[in-house]
């Protein structure tokens, strides 16, 4: 298991820390997991990872306030930005009844987990997902009665666990055991629909699959790195980058990555590179330096800002230099996309 620690925004400028736990292989999809303090949640957290699931662990002390809702909905924003949208939410005793508050700002939920959590019921009617109750009739700091009403109050799919004789904190190396590999167990039925075929992709090989949450996502597997893609509204969800989003920032991370290379080989002043960059379609006859006369071109604008206490000599050649990053070169070389189905496919008119 791998971990580092990612800061979340809440509300009122406040900011507090969060863990993220990624499995060894490209994980098989995310979790946003509100808990209290303590061993249990880096256990359940751990046993989560070992099924394949990434979690996010966002510590939540109090009642499901403003504040804890927000945050949680930031780290949703982040997963949701920098790998995928998380599509089980998770939350141990007060957090459960944030997660319960926080559920109709994350669409792409699939699943729902409270364990030891207050009754939050106003919220269950807005749920959109399955839910899974886990509760301990030992608990002497949130009765078990709350899960009685948030199981009464939600719509099926619906399901009830009764962690027998584990405390509220599950302090109990073995309940926390339990509970996490119940669970996984449990939410493997909502995330299997779509899996990902195959072991994890191979190094330097980029994986692009539906990810089923909407029309058009997809979920795009780099290494243990991923990301959403989808088209734009009205035609999409608008849920992660366009495929020429993708393109351009191919191109403006490849441009700001060789200038700084560049830069430091030359020992020159270079602060930071910024990149800005628009895709559109031209007519040729309206492009004075293009080769092509007729029909329309695919036309990229990129504006390179420069920081730092450069000359001008030096800028003109950086400038220069912007034309010479690897996928720059790409885009303008000869291409050769070859193409054929994976071993095993076939279409449905060919002979069996």
């Amino acid at each position: 298991m791998h971990s580092e620690k990612i800061p979340v925004a809440g509300s009122g400028g406040t900011e507090s820390t969060a863990v993220l736990d990624l499995p060894e292989g490209p994980p098989r999809a995310f979790a946003l997991f509100a808990h209290r303090s303590g061993t249990a949640a880096s256990r359940i957290s751990e046993t989560l990872t070992e099924h394949g699931i990434g979690v996010l662990r966002v510590a939540c002390e109090g009642t499901a306030s403003d504040s804890e809702v927000a945050a949680l909905v930031h780290a949703a924003d982040h997963l949701r930005d920098h790998y995928a949208a998380p599509s089980v939410l998770i939350g141990h005793s007060f957090g459960g009844a944030a997660v319960l508050a926080a559920t109709e700002h994350v669409p792409e939920a699939r699943a729902v987990v409270t364990i030891g959590a207050p009754a939050a019921t106003e919220q269950i009617d807005k749920l959109g997902a399955a839910l899974l109750v886990m509760h301990s009739p030992d608990d002497d700091t949130v009765d078990i009665d709350n899960a009685r009403q948030i199981f009464e109050a939600a719509r099926h799919p619906k399901s009830f666990l009764s962690v027998d004789g584990a405390d509220h904190l599950l302090t109990r190396k073995s309940d926390a055991r339990f509970v996490a590999s119940t669970l996984a167990v449990w939410v493997g039925r909502y995330l299997d629909e779509h899996p990902r075929p195959g072991p994890p992709p191979a190094e330097g090989v980029v994986e692009v699959s539906w990810n089923g949450a909407t029309r058009f996502g997809q979920r795009i597997a780099m290494g243990r790195h991923l990301m959403t893609a989808d088209e734009p509204t009205p035609v999409g969800d608008d849920t992660g980058p366009s495929p020429y989003d993708l393109l351009l920032a191919s191109l403006g991370a490849c441009t700001s990555m060789t200038l700084r290379m560049y830069a430091d080989r030359k020992q020159w002043p270079l602060e930071n590179v910024s990149v800005s960059l628009r895709h559109s379609r031209i007519h040729a006859a309206d492009c004075e330096d293009c080769e092509t006369r007729t029909g329309r071109l695919d036309r990229i604008e990129r504006v390179i800002r420069l920081a730092g206490d450069l000359d001008e000599q030096q800028r003109q050649r950086l400038l220069e230099i912007a034309d010479r990053c690897p996928v720059h070169r790409t885009l303008h070389s000869e291409i050769v996309v070859d193409t054929a189905l994976a071993a095993g496919d076939r279409t449905d008119d060919a002979p069996s």
